[in-house]
């Protein structure tokens, strides 16, 4: 979003609160205000609606603190700091929240870097914004929002509408090095620096440039400035609105308290639950689908299976001396051995002639067939039969004629009380082509 609002928390409910909305795009600040309490959060709430939301809290109330840990695993550095650092914390580490930064080793060799706060006031900031109805991703200490210049400290003045005195604020935020600072009360500001001037080692992390010198960077009017250690170069850069200079310089990928415990779980927008939930059920009546055309083809496939067995079993039945029945050959198998009879449109052939000598059998039920053989090279049809009286072979004979088939009776014999004979039985064309060869 090109819009971003800015919130500076207080520590306690009754707190001012001050807000702005800067613009990225323009740098330029688009609305500003204070609040009197964390009561009136309500009043950001539209703001907070298509604007992404930072939130400053109070450095008064987050120690920063880097130490130097002999082990490089993370998981273990970050079981062992609560406990190495419990002396010189004031309250039990039970009841405190660590959160640590992703920081490379300074110049001091410390490799372990943590925000500590109170996990009460965590859970207590949250539950403002909360009640406000404002998401927020991101929650800083405002010192690591003040500009930073290695071998330079940063300060600004933190104006309270209900105590303004001379355009003094009631705080001073305070920035020593790139995790170093804290926010100081304005009767104690002198007392504080002095001590941490007489604290400061003789690195460059600590904010040294020649000998024990200091260079301040002020962004406001700061009390008791004449009265700091000469060793103290302060340098007044162009004053600016605490929120605006922390907004300009809180770019890239700052620090974020809203890690481990408090960190902030994406949540779905309505719709999107909506689509998620349509995308469900379409799912599950694919896979229903799938599932039913699964079974299908499995129960064709077994279909498929019993069938090809009946047609190899009755293929073998009509063919016994074939080995070896393939289904993708079956059917041009099949055209072979009826080609080999003689084919449906083949007039000459067995099939035919069986055709035709079949109404002369159903008009002399009396007399059977024995065996029936049929010569392809000289298209006839051999037929022995059985009756039981001679008449019924003249009988069957006339119905062949009727049949236009050329008939040759064979001889017949006597065998007790039946009579056997053959026929040798051919078209008329046949004998006709014969003839005239």
């Amino acid at each position: 979003m090109a819009e971003t609002l800015y919130i500076r928390l207080g520590s306690q409910a009754q707190d001012e609160i001050s807000w702005l909305v800067f613009s990225s795009i323009e740098k330029e600040i688009m609305a500003s205000g204070v609040l009197t309490s964390s009561e009136q959060l309500t009043d950001l709430t539209a703001k907070a609606q298509q604007r992404s939301v930072n939130v400053f809290v109070p450095g008064s109330d987050v120690l920063l603190k880097s130490v130097s840990m002999p082990t490089k695993s993370k998981r273990s550095m970050r079981a062992a700091v609560p406990y190495m650092l419990e002396d010189e914390l004031a309250q039990d580490v039970d009841d405190l929240f660590f959160a640590y930064a992703d920081m490379s080793p300074n110049d001091n060799k410390n490799n372990c870097f943590v925000a500590i706060v109170e996990r009460a006031q965590m859970q207590m900031w949250l539950s403002w914004l909360a009640d406000a109805k404002i998401k927020v991703k991101l929650l800083q200490p405002e010192m690591l929002a003040l500009p930073y210049k290695q071998g330079h400290w940063s300060a600004i003045a933190l104006h309270s509408s209900s105590k303004v005195s001379k355009g003094i604020g009631n705080q001073v935020v305070l920035r020593q090095g790139e995790w170093q600072g804290t926010t100081l009360d304005d009767a104690a500001w002198k007392f504080s620096v002095e001590h941490l001037l007489s604290n400061k080692t003789k690195t460059k992390n600590s904010g040294e440039q020649q000998g024990n010198k200091i260079t301040l960077n002020a962004y406001s009017e700061l009390p008791n400035l004449e009265s700091l250690d000469s060793d103290v170069t302060v340098i007044q850069a162009r004053e600016e609105l605490p929120l605006a200079l922390f907004a300009q310089h809180n770019q890239g990928n700052p620090f974020n308290l809203l890690i481990g415990e408090f960190e902030i779980k994406e949540q779905r927008s309505p719709a999107l639950t909506h689509w998620l939930w349509a995308a469900g059920f379409a799912l599950c009546a694919l896979l229903l689908n799938v599932g039913y055309k699964s079974a299908q083809i499995w129960q064709f496939s077994a279909q498929q299976v019993q069938v090809e067995a009946q047609i190899i079993a009755r293929y073998k039945k009509a063919f016994p001396r074939t080995k070896r029945v393939r289904i993708g050959t079956v059917k041009s198998q099949l055209n072979k051995k009826i080609a080999q009879l003689g084919g449906a449109t083949d007039s000459t052939g067995f099939l035919t002639m069986l055709s035709k000598v079949q109404p002369a059998f159903a008009k002399v039920p009396e007399l059977k067939p024995e065996s029936i053989k049929f010569d392809g090279k000289r298209q006839e049809l051999r037929l022995q039969a059985v009756a039981n009286d001679y008449q019924h072979f003249e009988r069957f004979k006339a119905a062949l004629n009727h049949a236009n088939l050329t008939v040759k009776q064979g001889t017949q014999k006597n065998q007790g009380n039946q009579v056997t004979g053959s026929f040798s039985l051919s078209n008329k064309q046949s004998s006709i082509n014969k003839g005239r060869s």
